[in-house]
């Protein structure tokens, strides 16, 4: 997904971009690629920082010895700490106990990627803009990753939140992500927004498409707020601009899974687009568990692709995937077992695969939830053995 982020020119975080997907491809055994993408980040710190060296370059430059290190190449490796060292006493931290703002910026910046230590998160970024106020890309982060906390939330951000996406919006305006994500704000707390949601849209139709464009909260925009088929409509057109945009195909595609969800007589010519596209969608990830029960979601809705639903289901259930990855094939496959299958025991038996597993996630608290509703319900077979599944289960 990193991909998706997206290194255009004039990103403020492409330093950072390149640092992260360096780690990752050599995590993933590409040592060439994440050296690659190392040295990207090294130019894409000096160009936007407009000078060769800084203390912005402190990590980039740690990142390069620890992959030399681990590549066996001790002798380059030793010469990248040198230049760690070198602009260490050039760029003094401000005292022994801290570390330089970019290095609290970058930390805080990964760490909202990776981790879900929000309040680590918040730290640092606070950290960091109490050094530099001046940077304005971090607040707008740091902002954002403090609304992230929401995003399950039906009523939205809380007031104080609110009030500093509106501030960093003023600082920010041309951060099209943060402009949709606020006006989704506003619109979750009652304004009327289509008027500035159409206007929006065709500003972020202009910009490069990425994952930070802003376009899945636009559509979810149009989809709660304006219409379901404005969002259809909107996501055709970027398509046409960009038909190889691996990211709008994913974002027209959830779009029409929508338009499925909410219209039970939804069109065939519609079901048939958004089977296709989604086909194309899975070839362009194949890796994306989330992306193929989605799909398998989808042929389930129709009694013509009813077998296509539970071959899918089969699949990734006899595949090797990660617990987080495990526990959303559960949770779903769960669901489709009771809604689709009428298959009650063995949805309760899949709720609880996706409990067990010790990872934190909305689908992990909502097999637990559909877990307690059955027991309290207190008519069902299994209500005892969930009573005690549940009184054992371990906290991640």
């Amino acid at each position: 997904m990193l991909v998706d982020i997206g290194t255009e020119e004039g990103n403020s975080w492409l330093g950072h971009i390149y640092n992260l997907r360096g780690f990752i491809q050599y995590q993933l055994g590409f040592a060439e690629d994440a050296q690659r993408f190392f040295n990207e980040a090294t130019e894409a710190f000096r160009r936007m920082r407009k000078a060769d060296d800084g203390p912005w370059l402190a990590v980039n430059y740690g990142n390069l010895a620890w992959l030399h290190h681990h590549l066996g190449d001790q002798a380059e490796s030793e010469a990248y700490l040198s230049k760690v060292e070198a602009l260490m006493k050039k760029y003094p931290p401000p005292s022994q106990d801290e570390l330089h703002a970019e290095i609290y910026a970058e930390k805080a910046w990964t760490l909202m990627k990776l981790s879900t230590d929000r309040e680590l998160v918040a730290d640092y970024f606070q950290k960091a803009i109490r050094m530099q106020p001046d940077m304005v890309e971090w607040n707008t982060s740091h902002v954002l990753g403090l609304a992230n906390a929401f995003k399950n939330s039906d009523t939205g951000v809380e007031a104080d939140v609110l009030e500093k996406m509106r501030v960093a919006k003023e600082q920010d305006p041309e951060n099209l992500y943060l402009a949709v994500h606020y006006l989704e704000q506003r619109a979750m707390k009652g304004e009327r927004v289509e008027d500035e949601t159409r206007e929006l849209a065709k500003k972020v139709l202009r910009n490069p498409v990425s994952s930070y464009s802003g376009w899945k909260a636009m559509q979810r925009l149009y989809r709660n707020y304006v219409s379901i088929d404005e969002a259809i409509d909107l996501a055709e057109e970027a398509l046409e601009q960009h038909p190889d945009e691996r990211y709008l195909k994913r974002c027209a595609a959830l779009t029409l899974k929508w338009k499925m969800f909410k219209d039970s007589h939804t069109q065939k010519s519609v079901i048939d687009r958004t089977i296709r596209l989604y086909q194309e969608v899975i070839a362009l990830y194949p890796d994306s568990v989330f992306v193929k029960v989605d799909l398998a979601k989808i042929y389930a809705m129709s009694k013509h692709t009813k077998a296509e639903a539970e071959q899918m289901y089969q699949q990734l259930l006899t595949s090797d995937l990660e617990p987080a990855d495990k526990q959303l094939l559960y949770n779903n496959y769960a669901k489709h077992l009771n809604f689709n299958q009428r298959d009650r025991i063995n949805a309760i038996h899949y709720h609880m695969k996706a409990a067990e597993i010790p990872h934190q996630s909305y689908n992990r608290e909502s097999s637990i939830r559909t877990l307690e509703m059955v027991q309290n319900r207190g008519r069902n077979p299994m209500r005892r053995e969930i009573e005690q599944f549940l009184r054992n289960l371990q906290e991640p």
